[in-house]
């Protein structure tokens, strides 16, 4: 079961450290690479997964997060996408409930500390693969590749192309999968600790604890569940010694039947029978979780998957495995998005691209054979489990099985590169072994590329500190991605650049002409401008490309009203609730339409739907407010406003509407008491001021009603009809004085 000390292993320029010494330094170069991201927002996804997740917040049930998905959406919703990652989402949950709120530091912090274990794992997962699985008297595993295994550990732990997976909160998910992965492949080592003839026995108890750690893994991130592939593959090929290339030389040739007897005696069928069934029963029940099956991508999710030609399409998928290669060959160019035209579509045989294939399989058929046919049994198995490492966790994302959701994602190369990672410590011991007399050059050249990923690494986290940096960091890698230039846009639009957000939004439609959501907000900014007509023209392009596209009706209806289009306008909206049933905003508006024609009935009914499916939408209980007062309904009206304060006891513009109403009902001191209370909101309101002081005139409190008419005038002279009352009174406060004796 143990291989001899690695021959290559003295020759890897790194000292020899003690096992602890490797753990904590692998670790503080993991801290070192990713620390600079601890004070990061929340950016890209996080806005999805955490600030707007309701499965995060105390006063949601926590059985929620057993039946919704990773975005918060309920797992039965055509609009899931089936991400089931409860135990993430329990992780997300307790950070909100230490920190009190939505805190980023925290997220980042433990995010960082996850990478920094799982790095310092890593050395006793390489040892065991590449030295073989031996333990001392005390239970400890030997390492018989002290140097292969740091240095493996050392080029995981700061290998840039981790950054999204730590950077990004949202890959706490790939951090949390990874550890339960790492633990189960441990824990399935453990099983064959005993001793001197433990060759020959295991535990059904360690193996089954091992399929409870691959669940976790599971319930983190559906990857988790490749760790059965690679506890087989080190079981076959460590455990059992069974030599790859022999046995299919006896299957093919049938020469030497194979000895099943052998393997029954050492146990192999059985602890692979137990890793289907564990893995079968894993997959049954996530099936039955799924619950209305798979989730529905579109083209530009992954357009080769919709491509018509297999042949177009498979191609297209190997290009994708080039690219995938390429970002752990050289982590350089990194994107937080590859999708939307980032990665153009191989349509011919003839196009360049097409030898890029050629090379990675070339490069492919090599290692297998190597790790095949090589004589050098340590080279066999190493080169077999750094292949299988690198190959098996990817399978999920390889849309071999099914249609994945992307055309490439950094993040799924988390688990993968260590496969990488050991292949390329492998291949730095075999070239030291073969060129010694070159030891100090590649001692050097070792330095200088862990250098380099630490360099990049810093850079690259640095950049995802903010959405700003990190979607203009994407402009020089994928300049062809119109998703790109729509967050760059849209980032712009939030910080109120609208001018410079216009330009990326363009560009974008330009090309993507289909882009609705750029079409979308790019409207929404040209209406704001009060460009009308050309925002009417992009917004009803949106909706012709995606009818069921409600926020775009919503907005058609907008502008539509704007340029008195009123008959459009109002089946625009009612277009939007017919694909949206809860759309507390657009009842909203409906209602504004209603007003805006004089039909004041149904004006009130939208609002009210508005309030009865947003209870706290202020702009509805307000308008209600104002309306009732304006036809004179004062009663009605004063119900609404104090029905709307309990609701919302601090909403200062709802307490001035019903001093206004109370005000006209002559309750002076009710209406003296909400016009002050508002004021003590928002001091600085001068049409609060103004009315307050109309009160007081009303009243007779001459002196108060002066005061407040001058602090109305000098935070906004040009109020209407302020000036005039103010004038009124002085008029008043000088015929006062001049009949007093």
């Amino acid at each position: 079961m143990a291989l001899a000390e690695v021959y290559w292993d003295h020759q890897i320029p790194l000292p020899k450290l003690a096992a602890v010494q490797a753990k904590v330094t692998v670790a503080l170069v993991a801290l070192l690479c990713f620390i600079n991201s601890y004070d990061g927002e929340f950016v890209f996804d996080d806005s999805e997964a955490i600030v707007n997740n309701k499965d995060l917040k105390p006063t949601t049930p926590l059985n929620n997060i057993w039946s919704n998905d990773f975005w918060g959406s309920n797992l039965s919703s055509n609009s899931s996408h089936k991400s089931y990652r409860p135990l993430t989402v329990l992780t997300f949950r307790l950070n909100y409930l230490l920190a009190g709120g939505l805190h980023p530091v925290g997220f980042h912090v433990l995010n960082i500390i996850l990478h920094a274990v799982i790095s310092a794992l890593m050395i006793d997962v390489f040892a065991i693969l590449i030295g073989g699985l031996a333990y001392d008297e005390k239970g400890r595993i030997l390492n018989h590749a002290p140097k292969t295994s740091l240095l493996a550990a050392l080029f995981f732990a700061a290998h840039p192309v981790h950054t999204e997976s730590v950077a990004g909160i949202v890959g706490r998910a790939d951090l949390l999968c990874a550890l339960f992965f790492q633990l189960s492949f441990l824990t399935y080592c453990k099983a064959f600790n005993r001793g001197t003839d433990g060759n020959d026995r295991f535990s059904v108890h360690w193996v089954m604890v091992s399929l409870l750690l691959c669940a976790a893994a599971m319930l983190c991130k559906e990857q988790g569940i490749t760790v059965l592939g690679i506890n087989a593959a080190f079981d076959v090929l460590l455990i059992c010694n069974v030599n790859v290339y022999e046995l299919s030389q006896r299957l093919l040739l049938r020469k030497n039947p194979l000895d099943v007897s052998e393997l029954l005696r050492r146990g192999l069928l059985t602890r692979l029978t137990l890793m289907g069934l564990g893995g079968l029963s894993m997959l049954y029940a996530r099936w039955r979780i799924m619950g209305t099956g798979p989730p529905a991508f579109t083209e530009v999710d992954n357009p080769a998957s919709f491509a018509e030609n297999i042949f177009l399409r498979i191609v297209n998928y190997n290009y994708y495995y080039c690219l995938n290669a390429w970002l752990l060959l050289c982590p350089w160019w990194l994107c937080f998005d590859w999708s939307m035209g980032c990665v153009p579509l191989i349509k011919s045989a003839t196009d360049w691209r097409m030898v890029w294939l050629l090379l990675i399989w070339c490069v492919l058929i090599g290692l297998i054979s190597q790790a095949l046919c090589s004589q050098d049994s340590q080279r066999r198995r190493t080169l077999t489990l750094g292949l299988v490492l690198l190959v098996v966790p990817f399978l999920p994302a390889s849309n071999i099985f099914f249609r994945v959701g992307f055309v490439i994602a950094e993040r799924v190369l988390y688990l993968s590169s260590a496969g990488y990672c050991l292949l390329l410590a492998y291949s730095l011991g075999h070239c030291c072994c073969r060129w010694a007399k070159y030891r100090k050059l590649l001692c050097v050249l070792v330095l200088a590329l862990l250098c380099v990923y630490v360099a990049r690494c810093a850079l690259r986290s640095y950049q995802w500190r903010s959405e700003r940096s990190l979607f203009t960091s994407a402009l020089s890698v994928c300049p062809l991605n119109a998703k790109v230039h729509y967050n760059v846009g849209k980032n712009l639009a939030d910080r109120g650049n609208s001018t410079a957000a216009i330009q990326y939004y363009r560009e974008a439609v330009r090309l993507h002409p289909t882009y609705v959501h750029a079409m979308n907000n790019l409207g929404n900014i040209l209406k704001e401008r009060n460009e009308l007509v050309e925002a009417e023209q992009l917004l009803s392009k949106a909706v012709a490309i995606q009818p069921d596209f409600a926020a775009a009706w919503m907005n058609l209806g907008i502008v539509q009203n704007s340029l008195q289009k009123f008959e459009e306008a109002e089946q625009s909206y009612w277009n939007a609730i017919r694909f949206r049933k809860k759309y507390p905003d657009c009842y909203y508006n409906l209602g504004r339409l209603y007003a805006d024609q004089n039909r004041h009935v149904d004006a009130l009914n939208a609002w009210r739907n508005a309030t009865m499916l947003k209870p706290e939408h202020s702009l509805a209980w307000n308008n209600m407010v104002i309306l009732l007062d304006n036809t004179g309904n004062l009663g009605q009206a004063e119900l609404i406003g104090r029905e709307a304060l309990k609701l919302l006891p601090n909403d200062h513009t709802i307490m001035f509407s019903l001093a206004n109403v109370l005000g006209k009902l002559q309750k002076y001191k009710e209406s003296e008491a909400f016009f002050l209370h508002a004021l003590r909101i928002n001091p600085n309101a001068a049409s609060c001021h103004g009315n307050l002081a109309v009160l007081y005139h009303r009243w007779g409190k001459l002196e108060l009603a002066e005061k407040h008419y001058e602090l109305s005038l000098k935070l906004d002279p040009e109020a209407p009809g302020t000036r005039d009352n103010y004038n009124m009174l002085r008029r008043k406060l000088d015929q006062l004085k001049r009949s007093t004796p």
